[in-house]
């Protein structure tokens, strides 16, 4: 514990190029990264950028996904998208996100055609547009990415800019929670509640609330006040907890 501390709290060091002590694992990914191998050279730019393990670097993070966006690999650009999305070693840019976005896309990375999607559905840096955004994330739920399916589900249920459609949105929403994705397994709770199968309901909750963020949870406790069920109860101290964890987090 107070070499987790030491790390995160001491005085920054400047050369991080050879951290000590780190644990053999992620010694392992720092090593491959220095020998030129593109999956490590991005979870290694990602400890860089939020670690318990060093001093937090996200500008040496940002020069590390380049190496590896250099070389064609997605994942580095749609990082690199993220860092200028959000400002992180770099000055914030909305228009150079989407064009690292994009390159992430076109190399048939997930996250990066996800992440472009969510900014040209929402029009963030660029016209709103819906057809494309819809497109990508067909795209993606066809690759099995779960949190494209989760909104890819909203769309059918919604109807927006195709025809509505209840059951598709519905099953897609219950590949999503399969898969894994927090929003997913709260969408198809919900419908599950709305059918009457309140303990099928509660099973995905339970699986929701570990990742769910703060929107979610609270989404959660309103729907689920009312309903009686035995494990009610316990559901409602998961969420409590969860929500007193993000906020003495933030």
């Amino acid at each position: 514990m107070y070499f987790r501390k030491f790390w995160r709290y001491g005085k920054r060091k400047k050369d991080v190029s050879k951290p000590v002590e780190l644990p053999s694992e992620i010694e392992a990914i720092r090593q491959k990264a220095l020998r030129g191998y593109h999956l490590e050279q991005v979870l290694w730019g990602k400890i860089l950028l939020d670690s318990v393990y060093l001093p937090s670097d996200p500008e040496m993070a940002v020069i590390w996904f380049r190496m590896a966006a250099q070389a064609g690999y997605g994942p580095a650009h749609n990082m690199l998208g993220r860092c200028y999305y959000f400002g992180w070693g770099c000055t914030q840019s909305h228009q150079k996100a989407i064009t690292h976005y994009t390159l992430a896309a076109k190399l048939h990375d997930n996250w990066g055609r996800y992440n472009l999607a969510i900014m040209t559905m929402r029009g963030i840096g660029m016209p709103q547009d819906l057809p494309s955004a819809f497109a990508l994330f067909q795209e993606g739920a066809q690759a099995g990415h779960a949190k494209s399916m989760n909104i890819l589900a909203r769309f059918y249920e919604e109807g927006w800019v195709i025809s509505r459609d209840k059951k598709k949105a519905i099953t897609l929403y219950k590949q999503s929670a399969q898969k894994g994705d927090y929003r997913g397994q709260h969408n198809y709770a919900v419908w599950l509640a709305e059918q009457g199968h309140i303990e099928e309901a509660m099973l995905w909750w339970q699986q929701a609330v570990p990742q769910a963020t703060l929107d979610v949870l609270l989404a959660i406790q309103d729907i689920t006040q009312h309903l009686q069920h035995s494990s009610i109860y316990n559901l409602k101290n998961m969420i409590e907890k969860r929500i007193r964890s993000n906020k003495n987090n933030n």
